[in-house]
């Protein structure tokens, strides 16, 4: 795997690097409508202050040969669900096709297992993210279902692709 991609906690300093990264609309269609668009410094900053306060720490910046290049997450789930988590993450743009992504999941599963506990990481991709479904392929998860028409994105419905992995343990 590709040894010039780590995660590490997000600081002000990010704040610009962020906000360039994720102000595009290409990477904006493969997230969830939270995240605002378009992205400035402010929206940065608020997040970055956000993944801060977070115990245990959740969010992370991926880093690739030195440089924010995006950012990856796992969502802890509550009551029954609280051995499971959902993953999330998105690269920016001049950064996509280097094996990025496949190596930040990589690095998360391992946290969420090793560090958090979980026993279950899932995530949900909209059907037309093709690399994130590969993304996922190439680190074991499986496609456990598709939930039809549950996603509404830029003004249509799209199905939902839903991958897990399982710990080991």
């Amino acid at each position: 795997m590709n040894q010039e991609v780590n995660i590490r906690s997000l600081t002000l300093d990010d704040a610009q690097q962020l906000a360039t990264l994720a102000n595009n609309k290409k990477v904006w269609d493969n997230l969830r409508d939270y995240i605002p668009y378009p992205y400035n410094e402010k929206d940065a900053e608020f997040f970055i202050n956000l993944t801060a306060e977070e115990n245990p720490k959740q969010n992370f910046g991926i880093e690739y040969k030195g440089k924010l290049c995006g950012v990856i997450g796992v969502i802890l789930q509550k009551d029954v669900y609280r051995k499971s988590g959902e993953i999330g993450y998105w690269i920016g743009e001049p950064y996509w096709g280097k094996g990025i992504g496949t190596k930040a999941v990589a690095l998360i599963t391992e946290y969420g297992f090793q560090t958090l506990g979980l026993h279950r990481i899932y995530a949900g991709i909209f059907d037309y993210n093709k690399a994130s479904v590969k993304v996922l392929k190439k680190n074991g998860f499986e496609q456990e279902g598709i939930f039809k028409k549950a996603v509404f994105k830029n003004e249509k419905l799209h199905d939902e692709y839903r991958f897990y992995k399982l710990t080991n343990m």
